[in-house]
């Protein structure tokens, strides 16, 4: 979220209270859902691989109730354009794609993103998208409901 002076604001995703609170006074249309919780270094992802599993499950269900409470029309989250590896990565991703359908919102399925400021720098092996054209390709689906929509380079 970016506030009435355009600073970011922060807050935690598992304080369901405080993100309700937040989330209705900020009063938006849309609630974009782009969060993950990934380390800074990819080789430990499979070493750490609740902490995406507990935001995909358990942020993406107080971030929901907080978009509902605030009046949201909309709601758009990322998910993934490819097989997660391990019975509950995969069951968390199953999650959020069912919590989002379930208030009519968009699932947006990226491939593997690369570019500046990504894990990537060169293209990773397919499923892939740049981080650009993720963006460009976006922007139509906000207006778009009850959708799976997946956005890879062809």
């Amino acid at each position: 979220m970016v506030a009435a002076g355009g600073e970011p604001v922060v807050g935690d995703v598992f304080d369901a209270a405080a993100l309700t609170e937040a989330v209705v006074a900020f009063g938006p249309d849309l609630v974009m859902h782009q969060l993950t919780d990934l380390p800074d270094d990819p080789s430990l992802i499979a070493t750490q691989p609740g902490r995406n599993a507990r935001i995909r499950r358990e942020g993406t269900a107080n971030l929901v109730a907080a978009a509902q409470a605030a009046g949201a029309t909309r709601f758009v989250a990322q998910s993934v354009a490819w097989t997660v590896a391990g019975e509950d990565g995969a069951a968390a991703v199953a999650e959020l794609e069912r919590l989002v359908l379930e208030v009519d919102g968009v699932v947006l399925r990226y491939g593997q993103f690369y570019g500046p400021g990504t894990y990537h720098q060169g293209g990773p092996p397919p499923p892939r998208v740049h981080i650009d054209t993720a963006a460009r390709l976006t922007l139509p689906t906000l207006s778009l409901s009850a959708t799976v929509v997946t956005i890879v380079d062809r």
